[in-house]
């Protein structure tokens, strides 16, 4: 059986910058005014330089590169990095969530550089908690905005995840009801939980039960979603955000 979907490691600190924090084409952080920090890991010299410089031109700060996880975890030496761009397969004879784990061990998100065919290890990668997978065959603007992307905690919802989602038969949408899904939809879209319920037109405390009920049913599903991040996860990949689905009977209210 596959593994399930987890949100990522890092959502319980990164979400109060999300909606705070916009990255900017120069690669700096709105409030934060410094530039995006970037780990490369890969275990070809070339691509590791061909990364490092596409980054430092769009103003991140390259922290390190290396060959492999340990060696990252080892010449890290404590500083902190945003985005670690790991290779989807090393070639020192780790796995695909032995490498995520490690690096998200280390406080930073993953975004997975993956050759697009290995749908398995990105499904994997996925499960594991990486933020994101960008195929090595995309063009170099298109990898600095999945960084930039990565880098203010938002999710990257592109076709390598969704071919990922829909190749595996385990992975199993939660059951929302039309008010829960309204609910998700505004919480996960960046509001607080009490300008949501005031849109809908219910009280507060009435929300908070929706919410708790959704967190539920994620956990019922095996894709729990104990953040705001991890709810935005969800609500992407079940096709709540970017609109809802009309096909959900409104008089439904999910009880």
């Amino acid at each position: 059986m596959a593994t399930r979907y987890q949100g990522p490691a890092r959502a319980s600190e990164r979400e109060a910058t999300v909606a705070a924090e916009t990255t900017t084409t120069t690669g700096t952080t709105g409030l934060a005014t410094r530039p995006v920090r970037v780990a490369i890991v890969d275990d070809h010299e070339s691509v590791r330089l061909g990364i490092q410089a596409a980054c430092q031109n769009e103003g991140f700060e390259v922290v390190l590169t290396a060959a492999s996880v340990p060696e990252y975890v080892r010449e890290l030496g404590g500083r902190e990095v945003d985005v670690v761009v790991l290779d989807l397969s090393l070639g020192d004879g780790s796995t695909v969530t032995e490498n995520v784990k490690g690096v998200q061990g280390t406080g930073s998100a993953v975004l997975v550089h993956s050759i697009a065919d290995r749908v398995a290890n990105v499904r994997e990668a996925l499960a594991a908690g990486a933020a994101g997978v960008i195929p090595k065959s995309s063009a170099t603007k298109t990898v600095m905005a999945a960084v930039a992307t990565v880098a203010r905690g938002d999710v990257l919802n592109n076709l390598e995840w969704a071919s990922a989602i829909d190749a595996d038969r385990d992975f199993a949408k939660a059951q929302l009801g039309r008010r829960e899904r309204e609910i998700l939809h505004l919480y996960a879209s960046g509001l607080p939980l009490k300008l949501a319920a005031q849109q809908l037109g219910i009280g507060y405390s009435t929300a908070r039960e929706y919410l708790d009920r959704i967190r539920v049913k994620y956990v019922e599903v095996g894709r729990p979603a104990p953040t705001k991040v991890d709810l935005l996860r969800r609500a992407v990949e079940d096709g709540i955000l970017p609109g809802l689905d009309s096909g959900i009977d409104p008089d439904t209210d999910g009880r």
